[in-house]
């Protein structure tokens, strides 16, 4: 079953006959990461140890550490991150956000990766 073409927070992308587009490759994987990271754990009824909950972070006192490895711990989980080499995650804090570099191997495709997003409150 393919996923939908959906970036959280943007409305659900549609094919150029009207349908809803399907997304597939690199850009699946990366739509996944990015719902994992900032999905609350809980949120999900059935599946209540999804997601990292990043927003939870942003105007907290963080531990820059802890968060990496939050996020290294989520993003394992996907079948889109190759284990080897290992991803390479970097996390600024903002004064309303915190910033998320990270760069991984698409596993399928043996092709290297970089998401780069912010969270806000």
């Amino acid at each position: 079953m393919k996923d939908l073409n959906h970036y959280p927070g943007d409305d659900l992308s549609l094919s150029p006959t009207g349908s809803l587009s399907p997304v597939e490759g690199m850009e699946r994987g990366k739509q996944r990461i990015l719902r994992r990271l900032i999905t609350n754990p809980g949120d999900y009824l059935f599946h209540p140890n999804y997601g990292a909950g990043l927003g939870r972070y942003v105007g907290a006192l963080m531990n820059i550490p802890e968060i990496i490895s939050l996020i290294r711990g989520q993003i394992l989980l996907e079948d889109c991150v190759a284990k080897k080499p290992a991803p390479v995650i970097s996390v600024t804090p903002g004064n309303d956000s915190i910033s998320v570099n990270i760069s991984y191997t698409d596993s399928p495709l043996g092709e290297p990766v970089t998401l780069s997003f912010e969270v806000n409150r």
